[in-house]
């Protein structure tokens, strides 16, 4: 399988100029740990996730060194750790120039930049436009999927694909963070709801998708009061039989 048989499409993203208090907003809401970075012409500048707000002055995390540790450390880290400590924009915290994958690379090259650099979540590139995001969710989501040992979707199975996510993402009530997965027409959905309504909604939507056999049903409904996550009846029943 490759990047763009798994990507999530809809990139929620923030530009240079984001505040701070906004970008985590937006992570929260989405219950997503990153997000990419674009400048006003859309081309991916740097990627801010949650690992950039642990080391903060409004939470007191911010680094205390002592005189001979800030001696070894040198002035110019120390520069750069008030800025990512204090910067009040996107732009000043987000890591430049992150590491990224064309839409056709092979999962096991995804996997293997993830382990090297220990990072999360990988831009999906076409040119220097960004056209998706492969997240470890994602992987997870592509083993839920095709657990069992079948080949690779075929090029019909991507066209289905595509013609879900275009019919589901248009929707208001879409999940974050969508997951499609196809193989010889059975389609595995993912995502998180905010909504219990939703999901019947997106169910119906991908059986109306010529091409596609059957709907397995993987959509995590999130209570957005308490914050707690409730699996699909399919997949309740699968732990319990586990």
């Amino acid at each position: 399988m490759r990047a763009h048989q798994i990507m999530t499409h809809r990139v929620l993203s923030v530009t240079t100029d984001t505040t701070i208090a906004h970008a985590a907003n937006i992570m929260l809401q989405n219950h997503i740990s990153g997000l990419p970075v674009i400048n006003e012409a859309g081309a991916l500048m740097g990627v801010v996730s949650q690992s950039d707000f642990i080391r903060r002055v409004e939470i007191g995390t911010q680094r205390n060194r002592g005189r001979w540790l800030t001696f070894l450390v040198g002035p110019s880290r120390i520069a750069s750790d008030f800025v990512h400590e204090r910067g009040r924009r996107v732009g000043e915290i987000m890591t430049p120039d992150p590491i990224t994958v064309t839409e056709e690379a092979p999962l096991d090259k995804i996997v293997l930049l993830m382990e090297r650099h220990g990072i999360k979540r990988l831009p999906v590139m076409r040119g220097d436009q960004i056209v998706g995001i492969v997240t470890r969710t994602n992987l997870l989501q592509a083993v839920a999927g095709l657990a069992r040992d079948v080949p690779d979707p075929t090029a019909d199975d991507d066209h289905i694909r595509d013609r879900i996510i275009t019919s589901i993402e248009a929707a208001d009530w879409a999940p974050f963070g969508l997951g499609v997965v196809v193989s010889h027409g059975v389609v595995h959905l993912s995502g998180i709801l905010t909504n219990e309504n939703y999901r019947e909604a997106a169910i119906v939507a991908a059986e109306n998708v010529t091409g596609v056999k059957r709907v397995h049903d993987h959509l995590c409904w999130v209570d957005t009061v308490s914050g707690m996550y409730f699996n699909s009846q399919e997949d309740e029943k699968s732990l319990r039989v586990g």
